[in-house]
């Protein structure tokens, strides 16, 4: 509306309304045209005037939010030939940097369905096109990844009418749904207890479908299209006064699977009972309630919602680089067009005179290159382009700036900014003016040296490669001698740890930086082959959490690769119930001290006590972004193929990084979806389809991370003969069937922990080890869930949450059995 019209409250629902005037800078007023007979709702007042977009590429609204809390957010979108043109549009919405849906307005009125956002956003501001916003409760619509994207919400009464509020405080809307063939109404008049996480209103819980007939079940099936997770939730309540020797129980089935053996729906109570699914319905969604063999009445439901997941695996952008852009942008009271949003995504839509790294969804891009090339700037150069930490080039040139270089940013300059600024004139901070010589020729010269230097070296390169067949092993990481290898590890004295290639000793490099050397033993069954794989993986690869090579010894026999020194071992040796390794070390102790008196000071270097719930988050979310790089920032992909505990390691600041990359293969990019490959891999984690078809993915790497995710959650071994299961997924599902995590969590946790982050982790583990790789999430997804119980816990260490916080989410992957916990 308007933005001079002051605030009306709707008659028919007590709804109030306002202009959209203060939050968006761009957009024209419209209103619809009542003798347009495809207006339609156009035509209720709260429908009458639009705000549409004909100017630039991208238009944002930024809705102030809450950080840490649920909304429900609904656009409506509606033509109604505000233009005289009679063509309706149609195009992108996007939450924040995620793709939402295209809206086609070919259809008479386009409603945009609700969307939940979920309650772990760390920013504080929502940028949409057009929408209305209000909070939910915590504990109600939670995802285990992104948010979730409304497909229909049923109640089950012979009433030909929608509610929503104020019947419903949070202005959802419920359509009736009731048909006369399979469903008889009961309702009542005395009230319902309706405070649980959905506060369902009076309206809808008060009313109930039976299914119709003595022995029948009810059913309902639709279709969903391209939908890779749905989210179910049904919502009960007993509201007939049952006889002494009346009793309503029935099954739940999800395609054909039984989620819930023997329910009973509480008397006058509100109950909801969700199914969260990772797999697609091939053809129809189906639910069933099967009446029991025991009850004497058949199975009610109150009322049904079905939403999709929307996956939002896109970070915005890093928040310190967006402040400190927006204070040169204020400094300069700059303003373009499509400076609206988050400026570095969606790529296609980044901002004018800026490019930004964006290789991993999961990590914020960061600012790495503004060109102002002139932009009508005067004035000295803005002091918070220090601020942006990645800037590797920027263009102030055609401008006109006065005062010194700021000694910041020609600090910047030494440390490999390109800063272009060519004819202008600029004062020395003494009253004194000089040029500012633009550094572009020296850049040049630099290149050509540089192209030459490459042509000389690609020149022997490849004349050494027709006489070596191991010179493909090449990078600017040291190659070391034997003789130097032997130096640098005291003739092979400490013994770090032993695997299938050979050794792994402790060495020093010049005497002051640790590091460890692995050495591949004569009798080694990877042999050569590995060696180069591993060499070439880490000579291309970068990141903070894989393991860094520092070098390489390739000399006759003597095959050596030196690491970067990974002082607190690998994961397995910190979990709870694992005491091979504290053997091993203490066994090492007495072998060089032979006195019991140095233990401590020596075993001092490794933590035995058991990691806590937040470091274990944190260890298994920075691995997951160290394999989510390999997966999609490498060119061509990689597929690491040994994922395990002992294969993460940990630095001095317990920072895991994951390491051992010998078995390690590109994956085919286009429209190939699999490598054909011999099996490798450790007993355990296999992925049992890569396993049963020899066809390598990505998703194989997933189901060995899912493994490792469980041994974090138990500290159980992978593989155990000895109890009722013995694999590890296998045991986790068994013992689901009792419906509590505290028989499966760590007992050295001793309960410090947040449940529902414990509860989404194993949730995220369950689907990774899910049989069928389509099953699977990605690890972009498996990523983003693992930040999401990240934060959850560390509010709740910040005493944001209760300790003992529920939620209402249930498990809907078994593993040998049918029974899955009723609730949280």
């Amino acid at each position: 509306m308007p933005h001079n019209e002051s605030s009306y409250t709707e008659e028919s629902t007590g709804l109030v309304f306002s202009s959209d005037a203060d939050f968006i800078r761009s957009g024209k007023g419209g209103r619809t045209k009542s003798e347009d007979p495809d207006s339609g709702i156009a035509n209720t007042k709260p429908y009458k005037y639009l705000t549409y977009f004909p100017e630039g590429t991208r238009n944002c609204y930024n809705l102030t939010v809450m950080q840490g809390t649920h909304y429900l957010i609904r656009a409506v979108f509606v033509y109604g030939n505000y233009d005289d043109l009679k063509q309706k549009p149609k195009f992108d919405l996007y939450l924040g940097p995620n793709f939402w849906t295209t809206i086609n307005l070919q259809d008479i009125f386009g409603n945009v369905n609700r969307i939940y956002v979920p309650d772990d956003r760390n920013n504080d501001a929502i940028h949409i096109i057009l929408g209305a916003i209000r909070p939910l409760i915590d504990d109600s619509y939670t995802t285990k990844m992104g948010s979730l994207k409304l497909f229909y919400r049923w109640y089950f009464s012979n009433t030909d009418s929608i509610v929503r509020y104020p019947d419903d405080v949070h202005d959802r809307l419920w359509h009736s749904d009731f048909w006369e063939d399979d469903m008889t109404e009961i309702n009542t008049t005395t009230p319902v207890n309706t405070k649980n996480a959905f506060d369902l209103p009076q309206a809808i819980i008060s009313k109930a479908g039976i299914a119709k007939g003595a022995g029948k079940s009810w059913s309902r099936g639709w279709s969903m299209q391209n939908q890779d997770y749905v989210h179910v939730y049904l919502h009960f309540a007993e509201i007939q006064v049952l006889k002494p020797k009346d009793t309503r129980e029935f099954s739940i089935l999800w395609n054909d699977a039984t989620i819930n053996y023997s329910y009973s729906p509480p008397e006058f109570m509100a109950d909801t009972v969700p199914i969260r699914t990772s797999t697609k319905c091939d053809d129809l969604c189906y639910l069933e309630l099967v009446r029991g063999k025991s009850s004497s009445l058949p199975p009610s439901i109150s009322a049904m919602e079905v939403f999709g997941v929307l996956q939002l695996p896109q970070s915005e952008t890093d928040e310190n680089d967006v402040s400190a852009f927006k204070n040169i942008q204020a400094t300069y009271r700059l303003q373009k067009t499509n400076w609206q949003g988050d400026p570095c995504v969606p790529i296609n839509y980044m901002w004018t005179g800026l490019n930004c790294s964006n290789v991993v969804p999961s990590v914020p891009p960061r600012i790495i290159s503004i060109d102002f090339y002139s932009y009508g700037l005067n004035g000295t150069i803005a002091s918070d382009i220090q601020y942006l930490s990645q800037l590797q080039k920027l263009n102030l040139s055609g401008n006109n700036f006065s005062g010194s270089i700021p000694q910041t940013l020609r600090n910047m300059q030494k440390n490999g900014l390109t800063l272009i600024l060519d004819k202008t004139e600029a004062g020395d901070g003494n009253g004194k003016k000089k040029l500012l010589v633009p550094i572009l020729a020296t850049a040049a010269s630099v290149g050509l040296i540089t192209a030459v230097l490459l042509l000389i070296i690609l020149f022997y390169r490849t004349k050494r490669s027709s006489k070596d067949p191991r010179s493909s092993i090449v990078s600017n990481k040291r190659s070391f001698t034997y003789e130097e290898v032997t130096v640098m590890t005291n003739n092979f004295e400490r013994t770090l740890g032993e695997g299938g290639f050979g050794v792994v000793y402790h060495g020093n490099l010049n005497g002051n930086e640790q590091v460890a050397v692995k050495v591949l033993s004569q009798s080694s069954a990877q042999g050569y082959k590995q060696f180069k794989a591993e060499v070439d993986l880490l000579l291309r690869v970068h990141h903070i959490n894989l393991v860094s090579l520092v070098g390489y010894c390739d000399e006759g026999q003597h095959l050596v690769l030196v690491y970067e020194y990974m002082s607190n071992g690998n994961l397995k040796q910190h979990l709870s119930g694992n005491i091979d390794y504290f053997i091993f070390t203490l066994r090492h102790v007495l072998t060089r001290f032979n006195t019991h008196t140095h233990i401590l000071m020596t075993t001092g270097e490794y933590a035995t006590t058991p990691l806590s719930w937040e470091n274990r988050l944190r260890i298994a979310a920075e691995t997951a972004q160290g394999l989510e790089y390999l997966h999609i920032g490498c060119k061509p992909p990689m597929i690491h193929r040994d994922i395990k505990s002992t294969n993460i390691l940990l630095d001095k600041n317990f920072q895991a990084k994951l390491g051992d990359f010998g078995l390690s293969r590109s994956f085919p990019v286009g429209s190939e979806t699999h490598v054909s490959t011999n099996i490798a891999g450790s007993p355990g984690y296999l992925d049992p389809e890569y396993y049963r078809t020899n066809w390598l993915t990505e998703k194989s790497d997933v189901f060995s991370f899912g493994v490792v995710l469980l041994e974090i959650i138990t500290s159980q071994p992978v593989i155990d003969h000895t109890r009722e299961k013995s694999h590890i997924g296998e045991w986790v599902g068994f013992r689901l069937t009792n419906g509590d995590i505290k028989n499966i969590v760590d007992p050295s946790l001793i309960g410090d922990y947040d449940s529902s982050s414990v509860w989404k982790a194993l949730e995220l583990a369950i689907s990774c080890v899910s049989p069928s790789s389509s099953g699977r999430p990605n690890m972009s997804q498996v990523a983003n869930e693992l930040q999401e119980c990240l934060l959850s816990e560390n509010s709740r260490k910040e005493g944001k949450h209760d300790v003992d916080s529920k939620s209402s989410v249930e498990l809907s992957t078994s593993f040998g059995t049918k029974h899955t916990p009723d609730a949280r």
